[in-house]
């Protein structure tokens, strides 16, 4: 058993190359080989969103506060709320974030396959990111 004490761990600050806006990352675990989870709460403020990326394994997303957004390549802009669970398929092309006047704060989990647990691509632009949700 290996306990890790609350507050232990700094909080980071989502790189430019991988998120729009403000973004704050705390760790949650990075499991040691061979389990493969990973997971952490990330914490957007209103605009800030992730780029699109892909997960070897998928992603599953509990939202914790706020108003968010979630999109997968080719579909509609959604609302996510909290308690809401969102699961990305393997390879699914995706991005989330906060809703322009909401921040956001969700828990991802997703697993690592061969040490890489995600796939980073191109940024969400202005114009994707502001498409009218659906409910």
């Amino acid at each position: 058993m290996d306990i890790t004490a609350g507050g232990s761990r700094p909080s980071g600050k989502g790189p430019a190359s991988y998120f729009t806006g403000a973004v704050r990352l705390d760790p949650v675990i990075e499991a040691p080989e061979p389990a493969r989870v990973r997971a952490a709460v990330v914490t957007f403020e209103p605009g800030a969103r992730t780029a699109w990326h892909t997960h070897p394994l998928g992603q599953t997303l509990l939202v914790l506060s706020g108003l968010g957004l979630a999109q997968s390549w080719g579909g509609p802009v959604r609302v996510i709320r909290p308690g809401d669970t969102v699961w990305f398929a393997p390879g699914e092309k995706h991005w989330h974030g906060a809703a322009p006047a909401n921040g956001m704060s969700h828990l991802a989990m997703q697993e690592a396959l061969a040490g890489s647990a995600v796939d980073w691509l191109e940024h969400v632009s202005d114009d994707q990111y502001a498409l009218p949700p659906e409910a």
